[in-house]
């Protein structure tokens, strides 16, 4: 091989040099000056110049600074006199030009560099007791407007995210849906959550919970299992642990999930979620709108709390204990939840109260021994308002089969279900499903749901529920669209005839709801809204998962909405108190009221009040509903 000649090697070296960027540049621009500089000095003293404008000849100092003044201020080289020194100052004034030109364009590059790599957003979050919210879908926005909302108490809240996202766009968009933030700092990074490198970015060392964002990709699982294995099992950890809440949305990767996570992960399974909340809440008008209540930091929402001043007393003097609180039941002291638990179960020291209230510090007990129950306004014995149901699904998607078999768990035997879509391949899994349903007979129709003729055909106004599902292999923005058509026509046909059709819509995107709002539609599973309001109850409080878990199973005791009339004499005027009291008799828990008048006002909760000021009075028609949580 050749060897390199002594120009190839400094050039190389010289390279080697500038790869350290802009400081490099100005350090050798900073050489090239001295360089210049002392020569000039050197010629000046040498040949006996005289700079300073008298005739004594100028020292080597004086003579190298008058020359470093040239470097800088070419105006200082027209008061030089005699074509030696002119020459000489010349080139001095020429190279200071060009060296400081130079150095002006390197040091605005080098600053415009370093602004552009800030903005990638690629430094270290230096942040403690953050939420951190690790990869980027539609459910951000809902989340941080929740987390906004619980910070709303607290001096400094911090919210990180983290995504391998453009940190400009994330901000834009961020500035765009959420203008206010109160006292809540919101810090975007980019990074991939899977590197471990980039992980450090979002200091999940001093967070004081986790957020994992299921992305919206095919293999979306496979994104969290392995975000989730990245932050256990980083060797740079902390040595407490974390509190993870990730969303899963294929039952089949829990275990693994569980596995990556250990204790330190709360999973919450999307399909599932949605799947039983639709199959409770189509049966009962309104109860969505609970749920909703329940699940965001708006308005009131669950807490667990021991209160030792209820010790050795029984569930129900916990019922009656608070004013501005609803008590709906216990967390024993070895961590099993009781929704709805016998009146006469005693409170044993280390049990805690699940509650309903304004926030983690409103629970406070009123003090009170007498409530004044109006005994003529109770109303004795217990009517049954079971029957078989018919229920109407409109479209498909994976939902589908554990919506049914949901509705099989709650339903009596005798019911219905007519399936309605555009696939004509599912009528295998129809039939498969079908078998293994105990209570509801199912028959499948091919046919378009969003044609006016087709459910007028059908006879929608027979049935006593209709589930509309968007088509899970069309696009968000299209399947919702077919969604709204339907819910449009299903309304029409309402109004016409003056018949209330009982409607439970699932909305892929949270933007369509205001627009099905229109239909005085007043039940709506919105998915990404359900699951974002879940994740972030449970990272603020994950204890609050095996509530939800006993909740929204079929056995023991849910939230039901039933007559006024079962409870209190229509038409009297009562508080709270002889409600709750009433509803005991029937080993219920009282925690809200619907009024009907207001059942199509958006602007009115839909006529949903939960967790009343129990000594308000309120007068109850017959239309109206007590929610209860109850076995049935």
């Amino acid at each position: 091989m050749r060897k390199a000649t002594l120009r190839e090697k400094i050039q190389y070296r010289f390279e080697g040099t500038l790869s350290a960027g802009t400081i490099a540049i100005i350090g050798w621009l900073g050489l090239l000056s001295a360089v210049i500089v002392v020569i000039a000095g050197t010629v000046i003293a040498i040949m006996g110049m005289s700079v300073a404008g008298d005739d004594k000849p100028t020292n080597f100092a004086e003579a190298v600074y008058q020359s470093l003044l040239r470097t800088f201020d070419p105006g200082t080289f027209s008061g030089d006199s005699g074509w030696d020194l002119r020459v000489v100052t010349l080139i001095v004034t020429l190279a200071g030009i060009f060296i400081v030109s130079t150095l002006i364009g390197a040091l605005s590059t080098g600053l415009q560099g370093t602004i552009d790599e800030m903005r990638k957003g690629r430094t270290r979050v230096l942040e403690d007791g953050h939420t951190l919210i690790l990869g980027w879908s539609s459910k951000v926005i809902p989340i941080i407007s929740e987390l906004l909302v619980s910070n709303e108490n607290q001096r400094h809240g911090r919210v990180v995210i983290l995504a391998s996202r453009d940190k400009v766009e994330m901000e834009d968009e961020l500035r765009d849906k959420l203008p206010r933030r109160g006292k809540t700092k919101i810090i975007c990074r980019s990074g991939d959550p899977l590197d471990l490198v980039d992980l450090e970015i979002g200091n999940p060392n001093g967070s004081k919970s986790i957020i994992v964002v299921s992305s919206e990709h095919d293999h979306a699982d496979i994104s969290t299992v392995k975000t989730v294995l990245a932050l256990t099992n980083n060797p740079r950890r902390r040595k407490e642990k974390y509190h993870i809440v990730a969303e899963i949305q294929d039952e089949g990767n829990i275990e693994a999930a569980n596995l990556a996570g250990g204790d330190e992960v709360t999973l919450v399974h999307s399909s599932d979620l949605i799947a039983r909340l639709t199959a409770q809440t189509c049966r009962q008008s309104g109860l969505s709108v609970v749920y909703t209540e329940l699940l965001d930091f708006d308005g009131d929402e669950m807490y667990i709390k021991q209160e030792k001043a209820l010790e050795e007393k029984t569930f129900k003097d916990a019922v009656f204990a608070y004013e501005t609180s609803s008590v709906m039941g216990l967390v024993r002291r070895d961590g099993k939840v009781m929704i709805n638990p016998p009146m006469n179960t005693m409170i044993v020291p280390g049990d805690k109260l699940i509650t309903i209230t304004e926030d983690d510090d409103t629970a406070v007990l009123s003090g009170k021994t007498s409530f004044n129950i109006d005994e003529q306004a109770i109303v004795t014995g217990v009517r049954e308002h079971t029957k078989p149901e018919r229920f109407l699904v409109l479209g498909w998607n994976d939902r589908a089969p554990v919506i049914l078999r949901e509705l099989d768990a709650y339903v009596v035997k005798g019911s219905e279900a007519l399936i309605l879509a555009e696939i004509d391949s599912i009528s295998d899994e129809i039939d498969a499903i079908a078998g293994s349903l105990s209570k509801i007979s199912v028959r499948f129709r091919i046919g378009d749901t969003t044609d006016r003729a087709t459910l007028h055909d059908i006879d929608v106004l027979s049935f006593d529920t209709v589930i509309l599902l968007g088509y899970g292999d069309r696009d968000v923005q299209i399947a919702d669209a077919d969604t709204l058509i339907s819910l449009l026509h299903l309304r029409s046909i309402s109004e016409k005839a003056n018949i209330d059709i009982k409607i439970v819509s699932e909305m892929y995107d949270v933007r369509n709801r205001e627009l099905a709002e229109v239909t005085k539609a007043d039940d709506f599973i919105v998915s990404d809204k359900i699951i974002s309001l879940m994740l972030s109850q449970l990272s603020e409080n994950g204890r609050l998962k095996a509530v939800f878990d006993d909740l929204f199973s079929p056995e023991g005791s849910e939230i039901y909405l039933k007559p006024a009339g079962d409870y209190v004499k229509p038409g009297s005027t009562v508080d709270f108190y002889t409600v709750l009291d009433s509803a005991s008799r029937r080993h219920e828990v009282a925690i809200g009221y619907r009024v009907m008048k207001h059942e199509h006002n958006p602007n009115e909760q839909y006529g949903i009040v939960v967790n009343p000021v129990k000594s308000d009075k309120v007068t109850f028609c017959a239309e109206d509903k007590i929610i209860v949580l109850a076995e049935s």
